[in-house]
C-alpha cells in the first residue's frame, strides 16, 4: 500500500509540475494548456521529425502531454506546422501562430527563449565558433554576433552570439548545435527566461528631468561590414 501511495503522489505532483518544459508550437498558456489538453497524442504523430513526446509516468511531467528536448531534437520550423491543425481541443493555438492574413507563420512561435551561459561559450573566450548562429533559422535576428575588439590582448577579436528575445521562437535547433559537451545555449520556458521591468521604477525614469536617453543603435548592414572588421583587426 506504501508504494501504491507513493505512485498516486507522484502522478499528482507531475499533473500539477509546469517545470522547464517546452511544449509544442501554438501551446497556449501552461495552466490552461493542462486544463485542455486531452493528451490524445495527435500532435506527437503529426510531427515529421518525431520532435515531440508524451510524457511518461515518472517523467517529472504531467503524463500524456507533449513536450520536447531541445538538445535531442529540436522542432524543425515546419512551415506548416503540421502539430498545430492536428490539436482537436486549440491547446495548440493556430491563432498564435498565424499572421494577421491568417497564414501559419512558425516565425510566429513562442516555445521558449534561448539563453547563453557566456562564462562557458567559447566564442566568448575570444575562439572562433558561430555553430548556433549559423543554425538559427532565423539567423540575424533571433541570434546575432556581437563583435568587439580584446582590450587586454589588442589582438584577438569576440564574435560573440547574442539572442534577441523578440524573434527567439525556442525552436533549439541551436542548443541542438552546440559544440560543447553540455550546451551553452539553451532554451528555457519564456516566463523563465525573460524579465520583466519594474514598471514603477521605468515610470520614474520617464517622469524625471532629462528623460530617456536614446542610445544610437549600432550599424548592421553588410555595406559596413568591412569598416567592422578593419576595427576589430587594427593593431594585429
Amino acid at each position: 500500500m506504501a508504494s501504491v501511495g507513493f505512485l498516486w503522489i507522484t502522478h499528482l505532483l507531475e499533473a500539477k509540475s509546469e517545470g522547464m518544459i517546452l511544449r509544442p508550437p501554438g501551446a497556449i498558456a501552461e495552466p490552461e494548456f493542462l486544463s485542455v489538453c486531452i493528451k490524445c497524442g495527435q500532435c506527437v504523430e503529426a510531427c515529421p521529425f518525431g520532435t515531440l513526446t508524451l510524457a511518461g509516468f515518472g517523467s517529472g511531467k504531467p503524463v500524456g502531454t507533449p513536450y520536447f528536448t531541445a538538445r535531442i531534437i529540436p522542432c524543425k520550423m515546419c512551415k506548416d506546422i503540421p502539430c498545430v491543425p492536428a490539436c482537436p481541443t486549440a491547446a495548440l493555438s493556430a491563432k498564435s501562430v498565424s499572421s494577421a492574413d491568417g497564414k501559419l507563420d512558425i516565425n510566429l512561435a513562442r516555445m521558449g527563449l534561448a539563453v547563453i551561459d557566456r562564462n562557458t561559450c567559447v566564442a566568448y573566450w575570444g575562439l572562433q565558433c558561430d555553430a548556433c548562429y549559423r543554425v538559427c533559422p532565423l539567423i540575424d535576428k533571433a541570434i546575432t554576433l556581437d563583435m568587439y575588439r580584446n582590450e587586454r590582448t589588442g589582438k584577438h577579436a569576440f564574435i560573440a552570439p547574442v539572442i534577441q528575445s523578440e524573434h527567439c521562437t525556442g525552436c533549439g535547433m541551436c542548443e541542438r548545435a552546440c559544440i560543447n559537451e553540455k550546451a551553452s545555449v539553451y532554451v528555457l520556458p519564456r516566463h523563465i527566461a525573460m524579465g520583466k521591468p519594474n514598471e514603477r521604477y521605468l515610470q520614474g525614469w520617464k517622469d524625471s528631468a532629462e528623460g530617456p536617453q536614446i542610445l544610437p543603435t549600432p550599424d548592421k548592414g553588410k555595406k559596413n561590414e568591412q569598416k567592422t572588421l578593419d576595427y576589430l583587426n587594427r593593431g594585429f
